[in-house]
């Protein structure tokens, strides 16, 4: 498959060093290639949740997923990244294991939540990937607070990014988080997926101003905009974004337009959605859009792009096979530490000392 790519992509003339950054063609390979392993990915847990193979909510990314890998390449080890339900290409881009995600969908006791917390609130605090509580703002709070424990503790070059919906941008908890950011001059990159429904409300019902990233300044952040449909726009607009945080410019807001090709979940048929939408750029398949530009661009040919789809496939479908052999939790053996540190648990456990009449 090498050789029919771009030969920029694989040349020993364009080392890939923090010096000397990939050529343009190899970088938006790269990102289309998370975005392709998130869509497979998402197309298997969807048949997964039809064959009940999977407790709870399926709730899938398809129409973010370049917005999604753009952020997660622009991070590195040692940042901060708070996704939501449908960033699963921004969290393979930032390194998470693909079993990780499989696993933690059909409840394997080896996953990182070893099977106890739903099938979406993943992740490995250590390595800065946030678990998420919630859509609707919260989580941005939790990466302010992180980005000052950074601080207290002379940790320099660190960004912390958080994703939120257009709805979320209506939570006080957003309010209060972007608030606070900027007060104290956090290195937050905060990313809204304006994808034109908080579930079934349109945005007409839910802010006035004329675009999101107008509330950029009252808080005191810098405004980004970005075609959320078109990959190349969202690697330069995030990848700008977080070197200005990086740069101790203070949070910045990123409001990128698209619109979910898919309902809230697998259990909604998204029959709200204007048909205009859809027939709109805002409707157009980001995969598709990329797809179109590498063989455009010829930095790749379709044997090729059908050659990677088939190998991000076996990926998928290995990572589903093994997570399927791997055992659930058995509540009569596990030992249901609230906290995952038995040390924390003790201590919360400790007798409580009687108060003298």
């Amino acid at each position: 498959m090498r050789d029919r790519l771009h030969p920029m992509l694989h040349s020993e003339e364009n080392p890939r060093t923090p010096e000397a950054p990939p050529p343009f063609p190899a970088q938006y390979l790269k990102a289309y290639r998370f975005m392709l392993l998130a869509r497979v990915l998402d197309d298997k847990i969807a048949s997964l949740g039809r064959a009940g193979k999977i407790h709870g909510g399926v709730f899938l990314g398809r129409g973010q997923e370049a917005l999604s890998a753009a952020l997660g390449m622009a991070l590195r080890p040692g940042d901060i990244f708070a996704p939501l339900i449908r960033d699963g290409a921004g969290r393979l881009a930032f390194g998470e294991p693909l079993l990780d995600a499989v696993r933690t969908c059909l409840g394997s006791a080896l996953g990182p939540m070893r099977g106890r917390d739903g099938n979406v609130h993943r992740g490995r605090p250590k390595k800065g990937l946030l678990p998420m509580i919630s859509h609707l703002g919260a989580m941005i709070s939790v990466v302010n607070g992180a980005l000052m424990a950074r601080r207290f503790n002379h940790v320099e070059g660190v960004v912390g990014a958080a994703c939120v919906g257009d709805g979320g941008t209506s939570t006080g908890a957003f309010h209060e988080a972007l608030n606070q950011a900027a007060v104290e001059h956090l290195p937050l990159v905060l990313v809204v997926a304006n994808n034109q429904y908080a579930y079934s409300t349109p945005t007409r019902r839910q802010f006035a101003c004329k675009d999101l990233s107008d509330r950029a300044i009252g808080y005191g952040a810098t405004p980004h905009k970005a075609d959320g449909t078109d990959l190349e726009d969202c690697l330069r607009v995030l990848s700008t974004a977080v070197a200005q945080a990086r740069a101790g410019g203070g949070p910045q807001l990123v409001v990128a337009s698209l619109l979910r090709l898919c309902g809230h979940g697998e259990h909604d048929d998204a029959h709200y959605v204007d048909a205009k939408l859809k027939e709109s750029a805002l409707g157009r398949d980001c995969l598709q859009v990329a797809e179109e530009r590498l063989l455009r661009e010829g930095w790749a040919d379709s044997e090729a792009l059908l050659a990677l789809r088939q190998e991000v496939t076996r990926e998928v479908e290995a990572a589903a096979a093994t997570a399927q052999r791997e055992p659930a939790p058995d509540p009569f053996k596990e030992d249901w530490c609230a906290l995952s540190s038995r040390h924390l648990r003790e201590i919360f456990e400790a007798p409580i000392p009687s108060i003298p009449a």
